[in-house]
């Protein structure tokens, strides 16, 4: 399957290779192996992670300039995922997903993306300049979360928009849904566009057939993976992998080389080295495992009076191609209560944190850390929770419908370096948004910055906040007040 031996991890040898030399350090860190930190921190950490929190040396290798155990470990993820080249970014997700948009596109390029991306996603277009065009995903009214885009919604906004350059996906989505990557990679390729994939939830997709393809087993041609999410790297380190041919490598490599610092973690790329020998060795094993629990917790929590978890029932929905069932989305307004009340009776009463909670949901995260010991304790706090809660209140309506996605006349970057001033949101409409405004659920924005702000828009905020739900994006918290762009 494999043409290199995927039981090596070069970053982490390397670094154990500095630490069994006993080195005395003469380089950055200042806390020189430990030997200068405070003990309140040492003590809990311990000293080993802080003999490998060292600096770039030959040895241990270049982020920038890569030419031993870094450069290794990118060729060991490269085909582990069965891409060209596989960048490690210790920026998160967020910092792959800029770059690979800013070695995409430039200043004035169209890019097709879906209304419900990330917010890095945007800050990736306003770094370039690129124009984004915006796709509507499919929305589930009976959870209250938006779905994929379909690939007949991808190939009518390319033939409106001939001229765009690339179209980005997102591939599953943070709830665990798939679209029909395979088919959409096919589309955007005949009309010869780059196909960029936002794969922050699915680094462990192609690790084995009960999993939905990976973007890059579909055809992608640049994508990016947060490994920290689910497979057993640290926090902050992510790859971003790409295919040649449509997507310059060596373009890549600048761009990465402009965002990301000049001082990279070594414990965070060496957890990164691992991670991957762990998913391309043991992935297939260990993903069984955590299915196997997830679907049981599934089962068992369907049968909660008031709680539903949705399945393999949706799949053939518009944007439900494939699901993710390691994604456990809990849908509680049957208890008349929203998820962010049932995340908090959670965390406090309980010691459950979730992953998050919207009005109608709450999200957990299977993994390899997960035991049926745990398992069985988030099920019986549900249980508690719904002999507690089931008929007691009033079960709350649907999702209120989305306006129109705004006329765009200024680029997001253009309304974001713009001068601003603020006014009340009752008094902005006709004026060009300079902030964003993003309603949860189900995560799409409602206006984004160079979009002019309309009454349907405005009424629907009103909407939203006489319903409790939550609205973000601008700088007052409480959204009374919005930033618009002084275009004159």
């Amino acid at each position: 399957m494999y043409k290199m031996d995927q039981t090596q991890t070069p970053i982490f040898d390397a670094l154990m290779e500095y630490h069994n030399r006993d080195t005395v350090p003469f380089h950055v860190p200042g806390h020189k192996r430990g030997d200068g930190m405070d003990n309140k921190f040492k003590d809990f950490v311990g000293s080993n992670i802080l003999s490998i929190d060292v600096t770039v040396f030959k040895l241990v290798d270049s982020l920038h300039h890569p030419t031993g155990p870094i450069k290794k470990a990118m060729q060991l993820a490269a085909d582990a995922y069965g891409s060209d080249m596989a960048f490690i970014s210790i920026h998160g997700t967020s910092g792959a997903i800029q770059a690979m948009i800013m070695s995409v596109v430039k200043e004035g390029d169209k890019i097709i993306i879906p209304r419900n991306v990330h917010k890095s996603v945007t800050a990736g277009i306003i770094l370039s300049g690129a124009v984004p065009v915006y796709m509507q995903p499919e929305i589930d009214k009976n959870i209250g979360i938006a779905h994929g885009v379909t690939p007949e919604t991808v190939e009518r906004t390319i033939k409106e928009n001939p001229d765009a350059k690339a179209v980005l996906i997102i591939n599953p989505t943070y709830y665990g849904v798939a679209t029909d990557i395979k088919r959409i990679a096919e589309i955007v390729h005949s009309y010869d566009k780059i196909l960029i994939v936002d794969e922050a939830h699915g680094p462990h997709l192609g690790f084995n057939d009960k999993l939905p393809i990976s973007s890059m087993q579909a055809g992608a041609d640049i994508c990016a993976q947060s490994t920290h999410k689910i497979i057993g790297s640290m926090t902050q380190s992510s790859f971003l992998q790409v295919r040649a041919g449509r997507v310059d490598i060596n373009r890549v490599q600048q761009v990465m080389n402009l965002l990301q610092t000049t001082s990279p973690s070594y414990p965070l790329m060496a957890s990164l080295d691992v991670a991957r020998m762990q998913i391309a060795t043991k992935g297939k094993e260990l993903l069984d495992r955590a299915i196997e629990l997830a679907e049981y917790t599934r089962e068992k929590i369907n049968q909660i009076p008031g709680l539903y978890c949705f399945g393999k029932e949706i799949l053939g929905q518009p944007g439900v191609y494939a699901l993710d069932p390691t994604k456990i989305t809990v849908t509680v307004r049957g208890l008349g209560l929203t998820g962010y009340e049932v995340d908090q009776i959670l965390a406090d009463e309980y010691h459950i944190q979730m992953e998050l909670s919207d009005l109608y949901n709450i999200l957990a995260v299977g993994s390899f850390g997960d035991t049926k010991e745990k398992m069985d304790k988030f099920i019986n706090a549900l249980k508690d929770i719904s002999d507690r809660y089931y008929g007691t209140r009033e079960v709350k309506g649907e999702v209120l419908d989305i306006p129109a996605i705004p006329k765009q006349v200024l680029t997001p970057r253009q309304a974001f370096n713009a001068k601003k001033w603020s006014l009340p949101l009752h008094d902005s409409i006709g004026k060009v948004s300079g902030e964003f405004l993003l309603a949860y659920p189900p995560g799409i924005p409602i206006v984004c910055p160079g979009e002019i702000i309309t009454q349907e828009i405005v009424d629907y905020v009103q909407a939203l906040k006489d319903a409790n739900l939550y609205v973000q994006g601008t700088e007052d918290p409480d959204v009374n007040f919005i930033k618009v762009v002084d275009i004159e």
